[in-house]
């Protein structure tokens, strides 16, 4: 699935779960900063494709979103503080996650919050879990 719009040359995908409204409203609002390339942003529910690609290399998407940088992948906290790292500063939502995530050490303290929220608000919407893992 090569994806040649990042100006860069890597390529930037961002598989998330689509029907978290946290996770929605997040990867919205992320901007990335334009000399870093262009992100794709990836419903995982939506696309069967990503979740067997994530699978077959043992990530979760059920423990938090996956991100591609080139051939690498994040997962998770790991994920998330590339992500920020790869942001603009622009805008309040931009800036406040920038001082949240930019520390690799505080984002990962932080994440087992994120995710129980974002696990409690999907229950609470009576959404199934993503369940690639689990997957054949």
């Amino acid at each position: 699935m090569p994806n040649d719009t990042a100006s860069s040359g890597r390529q930037l995908r961002l598989v998330y779960d689509g029907e978290c409204p946290m996770c929605r409203h997040y990867v919205r609002r992320q901007r990335i900063r334009q000399e870093v390339g262009e992100l794709e942003l990836i419903d995982a529910r939506q696309d069967k494709e990503a979740r067997q690609e994530l699978s077959a290399m043992g990530i979760d998407l059920d423990q938090g979103f996956a991100l591609q940088i080139g051939e690498r992948w994040y997962h998770g906290s790991e994920a998330l503080h590339r992500l920020t790292l790869l942001g603009t500063r622009s805008g309040v939502f931009n800036r406040l996650t920038y001082r949240l995530f930019a520390s690799q050490r505080r984002t990962a303290r932080l994440y087992p919050l994120l995710k129980a929220c974002r696990n409690g608000m999907l229950r609470a919407l009576g959404k199934t879990p993503i369940g690639n893992h689990h997957q054949d």
